[in-house]
């Protein structure tokens, strides 16, 4: 489903795949949580913008996003017919850069286990986002990961995925103007098997106040194809992050 990602390639290599014109300077962020601001890449007037939305889907026509469950994901089959998702599909669709993503095994204990891409090289979610607007003028910008039926790699872990778009599509998934919603939902597969690998690891991402290298490493015994029903010994949990309130 993608609960928690993570970024770690250098802001100037990810700009150059994503080709934006900005330069932000961000850190590498190994435990980023729903409803914290997170990096995007959108087409605006023709030219691919990074911004910073926050995780947590709020539809415009929300009255009180504090009476509302923010959306953090989006599911590919419905997200042309979901009144929360639809406009955005059609106008508002967007890239998420990341480098890997946490899924926890639904079959068994729930253990967590990191999924990247084989060729340690960056990946893009594809991604709505909205803009709220209250009442006195305030502006929230937020987003929603879409997601899609597991793989078969990922299927004995967890039932979804995040959509994983390739670059080829990335100027056809964005350019709302050109390209309509029912087009554009043609890309949202679950992506190849032999894109990426997945191995366990510690239970330490489980707190998102979490946030360090040492989420990423491996538990020693862990085979991510064949999940066994023995739970995973517990490891220190690394110093908290008090970064983590904001990604940047």
């Amino acid at each position: 489903m993608c609960g928690r990602y993570a970024i770690t390639t250098a802001p100037e290599a990810m700009r150059q795949l994503f080709g934006y014109l900005e330069q932000p300077n961000f850190p590498s962020r190994y435990n980023i949580a729903p409803t914290q601001p997170v990096p995007i890449v959108r087409l605006i007037q023709g030219k691919r913008q990074f911004a910073l939305a926050r995780w947590g889907l709020i539809p415009y026509w929300v009255k009180d996003p504090r009476n509302f469950a923010q959306l953090h994901v989006a599911r590919s089959e419905s997200v042309n017919d979901k009144p929360a998702f639809r406009n955005a599909m059609k106008r508002r669709r967007c890239l998420l850069p990341a480098d890997g993503f946490y899924e926890w095994s639904e079959h068994g204990p729930k253990r967590p286990f990191f999924v990247r891409p084989v060729a340690a090289e960056p990946i893009a979610f594809a991604g709505l986002w909205e803009t709220w607007m209250g009442p006195n003028g305030e502006e929230v910008e937020s987003v929603a990961i879409i997601t899609t039926p597991a793989n078969r790699l990922l299927r004995t872990i967890a039932e979804r995925m995040p959509a994983i778009l390739p670059p080829s599509a990335f100027e056809m998934w964005l350019d709302c103007a050109s390209v309509d919603a029912e087009t554009a939902a043609a890309f949202l597969l679950p992506a190849p098997e032999e894109l990426l690998e997945a191995y366990e690891v510690s239970t330490a991402v489980n707190r998102a106040a979490n946030d360090g290298p040492e989420l990423l490493m491996p538990m020693a015994a862990s085979v991510a194809q064949e999940p066994t029903a023995t739970p995973a010994k517990r490891s220190r949990k690394p110093k908290t992050d008090d970064r983590q309130t904001s990604l940047f």
